[in-house]
């Protein structure tokens, strides 16, 4: 806007105040301000705002609570919004930025009262949606977050972030084809925006649209040659392979100084995985170990803690406790959790189960350890999980089960059964059979130095703090052997074995077997496993697009000479692995 139209609208709002219209002026002025200083016409911003606020004082009370907010004291500036509001109930500016501040101090059910009460009293306030979206994300629900996002872009369609946050909603919503559009619509706006480029790059892979995605994430290395992320996602891929170029630029990047320590750890990882593509064993080792190190130092973890909880799960749950509750539990067999250490073929197995016409296949749902951490949480005696679960009754463990299956419908489809792959639930199994006595456990496993050093090589999004160094990784790998020893003890023919090794000698048979176990008629479907078109998400998702090969069998010997200390603190487990590693 030029000059002269600046100064016609300071023109109408001098008009509209002489009529008697001080609400309207002061918006005139506002507005005029902001053009002012986009123009970078500073003296006459600061003219114009001065009229705002002398027309409107809650405005310059707000401003004032605003620049507290902005100085990083969200409850001072509650206390300024706040009085604004005991003035002026129905002033949205102050509403919306309640809401803000509240939702930064993790008070999110007061913060979403705040902004629904901006957006009802403006529904065209398009910020106010947008802050409402983010409010629900981090609120951990993401529907109503792309509900709110889309409102605000109804609003305001050309606005690239918001086209951004839309997007972010939607893959935590499990919708990466809908995530995918909107981050095209954010690059239509802004080509270079890096976090779009990365995040279609990485929903691009869950879809299996391998080419496309390296596109992306190339692109994004064109705009920021030290962006860490984008090297290991193009590692992560698996089947990718590094030029060496490539590998040149990478190892440029590590020497400049700006890098950040969390993308020096996702260069070194990346490295790692070219040099183990070259056959050069040595070299890759010594930069996965230099990353995992590094990586280490930005954790937390306690290996006494995970012996300690697992000390008093097994003292929980033994066989009185079953026998004691036997029939307890919503009874519902949908649920087939797929547990054990990550890259030790969960996924393969998830992709033919989910290859069934009567499964889906959803993820790694954090569902049920959410339940576990609920139990006791608010008992005035301290007792928690596991020991609360002592406490429960028959209709409190049916009311857990229904919980789980209410809180993972979102991520399922129409199928009668879905799976749950994460991992980590190996020591809830007890609160499995508790809760859901019909569900199938089946335990994937993976000769113990393959998994190990799988684990070891795998730079995680999040979680599985345990696997940055060789010793905590050798004894979780003990913890983890002796919570499933305990369970096929305590709860004989609950859990599934499902070996590797086994699945790649026999395909066919240990398919059957898979099925046989979950109660499924077998299905052609499930032997092309490779062929079926679903989203995946872990770092598996290309290689289980592809038929089984034996090419990952002992993969560990290339590294044997750095891993004798976890072979040696391994040995009596690894007397008892009945497949050649």
């Amino acid at each position: 806007m030029t000059a002269q139209k600046v100064a016609d609208l300071e023109a109408e709002a001098a008009r509209q105040l002489a009529a008697g219209h001080p609400l309207e002026a002061a918006a005139m002025f506002r507005r005029a301000g902001r053009l002012h200083a986009a123009a970078g016409r500073s003296a006459a911003a600061d003219a114009a705002f001065a009229r705002y606020f002398e027309l409107s004082p809650d405005a310059a009370l707000v401003a004032e609570a605003a620049e507290r907010h902005q100085a990083g004291d969200p409850e001072a500036a509650l206390a300024g919004y706040d009085a604004v509001l005991r003035r002026s109930p129905n002033n949205v500016d102050a509403l919306r930025l309640k809401g803000v501040a509240l939702s930064q101090l993790r008070q999110f059910d007061a913060a979403e009262k705040a902004l629904r009460r901006a957006v009802e009293i403006a529904p065209d306030f398009a910020v106010a949606w947008s802050n409402l979206g983010g409010l629900l994300s981090e609120a951990e629900r993401p529907d109503a977050a792309a509900d709110a996002y889309r409102r605000a872009l109804a609003l305001d369609p050309g606005n690239a972030h918001m086209h951004f946050n839309l997007a972010n909603a939607l893959v935590v919503a499990d919708d990466p084809a809908a995530a995918a559009g909107a981050y095209r619509a954010a690059l239509a706006f802004q080509p270079h925006h890096p976090g779009a480029l990365i995040g279609l790059g990485h929903v691009l892979k869950t879809l299996g649209h391998q080419t496309e995605a390296i596109s992306a994430y190339r692109k994004c290395l064109e705009l920021s040659p030290g962006y860490g992320e984008v090297w290991w996602s193009l590692a992560n891929l698996k089947t990718y392979r590094f030029s060496d170029d490539e590998i040149r630029r990478m190892q440029e990047a590590l020497a400049t100084e700006a890098m950040t320590e969390e993308a020096r750890v996702s260069v070194e990882y990346a490295l790692g995985k070219a040099f183990e593509d070259c056959k050069d064993f040595d070299a890759a080792f010594g930069w996965y170990a230099k990353g995992a190190a590094r990586q280490r130092l930005r954790v937390a973890y306690d290996p006494v803690q995970t012996e300690a909880i697992n000390d008093r799960i097994i003292d929980m749950f033994d066989a009185a406790f079953f026998a004691e509750r036997s029939g307890w539990g919503h009874d519902d067999p949908a649920p087939i959790f797929i547990v054990g250490l990550p890259r030790s073929g969960s996924t393969l197995i998830e992709q033919i189960l989910a290859s069934h016409s009567l499964v889906d296949g959803t993820s790694e749902l954090p569902e049920l350890g959410r339940l576990a951490v609920s139990i006791g949480k608010f008992r005035s005696d301290g007792v928690t999980y596991p020991e609360a679960v002592r406490d429960l009754d028959r209709a409190d463990c049916r009311a857990l089960g229904r919980s789980y299956l209410e809180r993972t419908r979102r991520h399922r489809g129409s199928g009668i059964f879905f799976t749950d792959k994460m991992p980590n639930n190996f020591p809830s199994i007890g609160l499995i059979r508790l809760i859901l006595p019909r569900a199938k456990v089946i335990d994937a496993r993976r000769h113990p130095l393959d998994s190990c050093m799988g684990a070891f090589k795998q730079l995680f999004a999040a979680g599985q703090t345990f696997s940055y160094d060789l010793f905590e990784l050798g004894e979780y790998y003990r913890q983890y052997i002796r919570m499933m020893d305990w369970w096929h003890q305590t709860l004989p023919g609950f859990v599934l074995q499902a070996d590797y090794e086994a699945m790649v000698g026999d395909q066919e048979n240990e398919i059957r077997r898979l099925l046989d176990f979950c109660g499924l008629p077998f299905e052609e479907a499930c032997l092309q496993f490779h062929k079926t078109e679903r989203a995946v998400k872990t770092a598996s998702s290309e290689q289980v697009r592809q038929p089984i090969y034996t090419g990952s069998l002992g993969s560990w010997r290339r590294f044997r000479k750095h891993l004798t200390p976890v072979e040696r603190q391994l040995a009596d487990i690894l007397d008892r692995w009945p497949h050649e590693g």
